[in-house]
């Protein structure tokens, strides 16, 4: 019988190199690199991690004007090779991705404010179901574990919409959380959806049940991303106008510490078992940070503007 020996790696979309990459952890060192469309955005993995769903956003980023791309590129990550393209037409400007409990796929268009779902997504050459975004230049989404309910980031309509992707008869319902509404959370509950408010530079709680703010609290400028880590103690904010983290309480949105970063904080992904946060930044290397100390224990070098991440036993 023969054994595969696993190793830690981190999976990652560098966005100006156009590709997709992994990297072992345990050296840093880049294993391979799939070459993709220009500007890949966001990931996401199946639940075996067997697959990787790419989405070609297509354009540097959301203030760029331009069609972008329409498909979404489906990586083999046992090969590291790209199988196939899925042509998503009309539907462009594919950047927000999620899938669900069942592995199915659910993939967000920028430009027509529409929420697409592949029931199969290894199979599947097209959407089966599409719902409205319920805004204007839907940018992120999180999404229910069930697949059954999704919120909607709409950056220029202020707005976070609930939407149900498999009811074509729900009507969206609106939240007006503060200016611009991009980084998002879930709580394991899935009762409360925290959101980062760039142009207000505000953090807000919405309860999911009524989409009312439940409560709001300043940030520190330009507040892109919000990621809420399993103990439910903590989120890590990533300031990008002040080229920061903050760590916020989830229960109070008060910041509990901050740490410059010296170059602007893209994205980040959590270690599954280590106190670690792995944050890409643009002046391409990928910070080790340690949440207990609060302070980067290294970096790993990377090919242009490493966005987001995930580690994996590959």
């Amino acid at each position: 019988m023969n054994l595969v020996h696993q190793r830690e790696v981190l999976l990652l979309v560098e966005k100006c190199s156009h590709c997709f990459s992994t990297y072992d952890l345990a050296t840093g060192r880049r294993i391979s690199s799939v070459p993709l469309p220009a500007y890949p955005h966001e990931f996401v993995t199946d639940s075996d991690n067997r697959f990787a769903y790419v989405g070609h956003y297509g354009v540097e980023h959301s203030g760029i004007t331009g069609p972008g791309g329409h498909t979404i590129l489906q990586i083999d990550l046992h090969l590291s090779k790209l199988v196939r393209s899925i042509d998503l037409s009309p539907f462009n400007r594919i950047h927000g991705l999620q899938m669900d409990m069942q592995d199915r796929l659910y993939a967000l268009s920028e430009e027509k404010a529409t929420l697409l779902v592949l029931d199969a997504p290894r199979t599947d050459t097209a959407p089966r179901r599409a719902v409205s975004s319920g805004g204007i230049k839907s940018h992120l989404f999180a999404l229910s574990r069930d697949g059954q309910t999704a919120y909607c980031m709409n950056l220029l309509s202020h707005t976070v919409a609930k939407v149900r992707p498999w009811d074509p008869l729900f009507t969206p319902v609106l939240c007006s959380p503060g200016e611009k509404p991009e980084g998002y959370a879930l709580s394991a509950d899935e009762r409360t959806l925290y959101v980062t408010n760039r142009w207000s530079r505000t953090l807000a709680a919405i309860d999911t049940e009524t989409m009312q703010v439940k409560a709001s609290a300043p940030s520190r400028d330009d507040p892109t991303r919000l990621y809420l880590h399993a103990d439910g103690q903590r989120m890590l904010v990533t300031n990008y106008g002040e080229r920061s983290l903050s760590i916020v309480d989830p229960q109070t949105l008060r910041e509990l510490a901050h740490v410059p970063t010296g170059a602007r904080a893209i994205a980040l992904s959590f270690h599954p078992t280590r106190p670690l946060a792995y944050v890409s930044l643009d002046d391409d290397r990928v910070g080790i940070f340690n949440l207990d100390s609060c302070e980067f224990e290294g970096h790993i070098a990377t090919q242009r503007e490493p966005d987001v991440s995930k580690v994996v036993m590959l």
